[in-house]
């Protein structure tokens, strides 16, 4: 069965799916549903049983399905790329330098869309080459190419994180440790990855933090010096942070950190 108009759409959304067998199991014993799975559910409760013809969705179940995908879609996205790391660190400086919403919100999760596309950029293409495009040219069959995103994703998320958070949740799942990390289930893979994420992205954080907290300690000690208790000293600090970060190319800098920060 042919979904070509819902491919990108399904492929982007199964990082919260776990879409192969999975060797770790759950607490009752039994592996989790994979996404061709959920789809002949779909599928067997939208098709009439006394019709004859091929299985095919009808117009309102593409588009109920379209919109749920396209739903969870921003969740997948912050989640199980490197969108979370990059937006929490933008987050950090934005309030080190104290320039409350400047830059605005929508520059800052722009700026942090297109750096997720460009450190994602590998994954991406492999994506494209090893499932898209031989799903589109008939070359493998659905589950094959969501198998396929699922274990490309699966390796990403794996090479950032920790191997303490992912034997951390293969503890609380109760789950036996495999012989490779990659037989995990992503339903192990992802929160181990990102709590790792969050850790990564406040130890950057703090590090970015350091030099503009000492700058403020410095006018604050200036101007108590001076008697002048009553000027705020952010106030006075916030073009010399200004001044300096754009003196050290500060987002160039940053945006050239974050994009080597990930494996």
């Amino acid at each position: 069965m042919r979904k070509p108009m819902l491919l990108w759409v399904v492929l982007g959304s199964l990082a919260v799916l776990p879409c192969v067998p999975l060797s770790a199991q759950t607490n009752g014993g039994h592996t989790l549903p994979s996404v061709p799975q959920l789809l002949d559910v779909v599928d067997k409760a939208t098709t009439d049983p006394t019709d004859d013809t091929p299985n095919e969705w009808s117009a309102p179940v593409k588009l109920v399905v379209l919109f749920t995908l396209l739903a969870v879609l921003p969740s997948v996205l912050a989640m199980t790329t490197s969108f979370t790391r990059i937006v929490i660190v933008l987050g950090f400086v934005r309030r080190a330098l104290g320039t409350q919403n400047i830059p605005p919100n929508t520059a800052v999760l722009g700026l942090a869309l297109f750096l997720t596309l460009f450190t994602m950029a590998p994954t991406f293409y492999r994506i494209q080459e090893e499932a898209v495009r031989p799903y589109l040219d008939d070359e493998i069959e659905f589950d094959q190419a969501t198998t396929t995103v699922s274990t490309l994703l699966k390796e990403f998320m794996i090479r950032q994180t920790r191997k303490s958070d992912m034997a951390l949740f293969v503890s609380i799942a109760k789950a036996p440790m495999p012989d490779k990390v990659s037989d995990l289930g992503l339903h192990i893979v992802t929160p181990a990855f990102i709590i790792s994420e969050f850790r990564t992205a406040f130890e950057i954080g703090c590090l970015v933090f350091i030099p503009f907290l000492l700058l403020d300690l410095v006018i604050a000690s200036v101007l108590l010096s001076a008697g002048m208790m009553m000027l705020p000293p952010v106030m006075i600090s916030l073009p010399f942070k200004l001044i300096l970060f754009i003196l050290v190319d500060g987002w160039g800098v940053l945006a050239q950190g974050l994009s080597l920060s990930f494996r």
